[in-house]
């Protein structure tokens, strides 16, 4: 509690050191302005957002030392990261995370990509190479975007071309043998639009903090490829192409360090296609948007029969596949102060595995209607929606059936704007989780009896109540959230009277706490010409309780603070000190061997991360060399995000590119 009320003391503060200096020096309005679409599905000022919604934009993308998304949000501290050796990283917030294994639809945070459903919830397939943002919305959005998206929703946003065509050609070399090319281009040539980007990386295993080797940790090759195309053929009338790409190759998974298999592997793909027109009349009061899209998330792992010859007769491997087809319309129109926007959304999973239930289907049409009003001169906003989701599952090749059950969502939310860059603001949103086929629909055998779903079973639902405060005003930033959420028939395993194992809602937790922001431009502020700004951020959970035994949620920590300062001037010179602190907590020790793994605390740790980039050639009119150094793991900090698998030491990078 202590240091909850630092931080909040800390930001008060300054928040009201900052309000003051606005009153004396009328300066230019700031990130209140940011333009963002994810809280309501169309452009619209951040200012007029009800929700807690963060924005990292592409400088902050630059700066990072992060090569994918689920080390640029660990970088955030936006909550609980679960990140394993390898291309394996689940992301948390609020208390809900990611489902690293499986479809999306199993997990309590949902990602997207430009908009829809990504088709995974390993945040680590998704590179930074071509985004131009990433917005989160923390807390429920289920009416906007369906199932999982309980904890909130991360949006990355994938660069589109504008102004004058641009290429570049980069080359990095690190520690332990790291290796990365990289190409890419970007532009707008009268109604033509283009963006891509194309990565191939590969790694040696690598040594802990410790100075131990942990063997089986590196990869071959990862590739990403990133292609964003579109032709306006008419003012406001937009048709489009995505294309994402990732494949790593034997990419190794070496178990627990104290138990080190030195040829398990695994490969990792994820490809997608979108299909996208948007479109508006000239005047703005009519808008729509249609897209259709399609998309494979593929994992395989590999026991070779070298690991495990006293216990295997020959090597074995699974494998599960993804296939993932959805549509999305929708269309918005704009009168006066008020925004009405109806739409429908499809999503169909099917997912093959080699293990039972081999093979299984989701389909899941929805119906949205999402409304906005601006009342007291565009000072008081209310907005607010409903979301109809059906969905049936059907477990196929004798091992079920089929069911189906449907969830209505609703959200409400308000904000008034006291000032041009003063908001106060409340929201209420439910959320739900629908039951996987097997839970509903499974019928197939187990190592202790037959697995048997369970028809009636509810979606896990959760109520969200939030509050909060938004100031930005010339070179000062800063937010500060208290939410409160109940979760309530969370899906377990159960035991029926006749040994067999089933499904039922039995679950329920509750999860309160704080959410802060704050940045403030020195350089900015002086009216020098450069930016030197400190920033931190930090989420404290107050209380994270499993109701039904009455004791802290594993896997959850109590608090998440980064924090650092970046600076940058005219001359092409960049720099970023970032530090993010992951605080303690309770898990279950499986590398102990021990049935049950016996509950335990996991220490916090704060890991440290230096970019620095200068431009060293200017060619001008033939572009530019740039060139970057890294120092990731800082202080040479022996962490682990989870037991057993110590993440690696001290790491330097050293990079040239080139911008033409």
């Amino acid at each position: 509690m202590r240091k909850l009320m630092v931080l909040i003391v800390l930001l008060t503060g300054l928040t009201l050191q900052g309000f003051s200096q606005a009153q004396t020096e009328q300066k230019e309005v700031a990130a209140l302005e940011e333009v963002v679409v994810t809280a309501s599905r169309l452009e619209e000022k951040k200012k007029e957002v009800t929700s807690n919604v963060t924005i990292i934009d592409e400088e902050e993308i630059k700066r990072s030392s992060a090569r994918n998304l689920g080390d640029l949000l660990a970088e955030e501290g936006i909550g609980h990261i679960q990140k394993y050796p390898g291309t394996l990283t689940s992301i948390g917030i609020r208390g809900f995370r990611t489902e690293t294994h499986g479809n999306d639809l199993e997990g309590y945070v949902l990602i997207l990509v430009n908009g829809r459903r990504a088709g995974t919830g390993n945040a680590a397939k998704i590179m930074t190479k071509n985004i131009e943002r990433v917005e989160i919305i923390r807390g429920p959005a289920a009416v906007q975007y369906g199932s999982a998206a309980m904890g909130g929703v991360v949006n990355v946003i994938t660069r589109q071309g504008k102004d004058k065509p641009h290429v570049f050609v980069e080359g990095i070399l690190g520690s332990f043998g790291h290796e990365e090319a990289s190409s890419g281009f970007s532009g707008k040539v009268k109604g033509f639009d283009f963006s891509g980007s194309f990565t191939r990386t590969s790694m040696d295993d690598y040594d802990t903090a410790d100075g131990k080797r942990f063997y089986n940790t590196g990869f071959d090759e990862k590739q990403n490829w990133s292609l964003n195309l579109g032709f306006e053929f008419l003012p406001e009338n937009r048709v489009g192409i995505i294309y994402n790409y990732f494949d790593v190759d034997h990419q190794g998974a070496p178990n627990y360090l104290s138990m080190n298999d030195l040829d398990d592997y695994t490969h990792k793909k994820n490809r997608s296609i979108d299909f996208i027109y948007n479109g508006k009349t000239t005047d703005g009061q009519f808008s729509w948007k249609a897209r259709y899209f399609d998309g494979k998330d593929e994992d395989k792992w590999v026991d070779p029969v070298a690991s495990n010859p006293d216990f295997w007769d020959d090597g074995i491997s699974s494998e599960q596949k993804t296939d993932q087809k959805g549509a999305q319309a929708q269309a918005s129109f704009n009168w006066k102060d008020s925004t009405i926007t109806t739409g429908f959304d499809w999503v169909n999973y099917e997912v093959e595995t080699t293990w039972d239930p081999k093979e299984s289907e989701y389909e899941n049409p929805a119906y949205f209607l999402l409304a906005k009003t601006k009342l007291l001169d565009q000072r008081f906003i209310i907005s607010g929606g409903l979301r109809y989701d059906e969905y049936e599952v059907e477990v196929k090749r004798g091992q079920g059936g089929t069911e189906d059950d449907d969830h209505l969502s609703p959200r409400i939310g308000v904000a008034y704007l006291i000032t041009d860059y003063l908001k106060i603001r409340a929201n209420y949103g439910e959320a739900f989780k629908m039951p996987s086929a097997q839970q509903l629909a499974g019928n197939f055998p187990g190592w202790y009896g037959n697995y048997v779903g369970n028809p009636n079973l509810d979606p896990e639902k959760s109520k969200t109540y939030e509050g909060g405060v938004d100031f930005s005003y010339a070179s000062l930033n800063s937010s500060l959230t208290f939410f409160y959420t109940d979760f309530e028939d969370k899906i377990q395993t159960t035991t029926t009277p006749t040994g067999d194992t089933t499904w039922d809602n039995v679950g329920e937790a509750e999860i309160e706490g704080l959410e802060g922001t704050f940045s403030f431009d020195i350089g900015s502020f002086g009216g020098w010409n450069f930016e030197l700004k400190p920033y931190v951020s930090f989420v404290y959970l107050s209380e994270y309780e499993d109701e039904t035994i009455h004791q802290d949620l594993q896997y959850t920590s109590d608090l998440h603070v980064s924090y650092g300062i970046t600076f940058s001037d005219e001359k092409g010179l960049s720099a970023n000190l970032q530090l993010a602190y992951t605080g303690e907590q309770k898990i279950e020790d499986w590398e102990s061997g021990l049935w049950p793994a016996p509950e335990i605390e996991k220490g916090g740790f704060t890991l440290a991360n230096f970019t620095i980039s200068r431009e060293i050639l200017d060619f001008q009119k033939y572009g530019g060399l740039t060139l970057r150094g890294e120092i990731q793991n800082l202080f040479d900090t022996d962490y682990e995000y989870v037991k057993g698998f110590p993440m690696p030491g001290r790491m330097f990078f050293l990079g040239m590119r080139y911008d033409y």
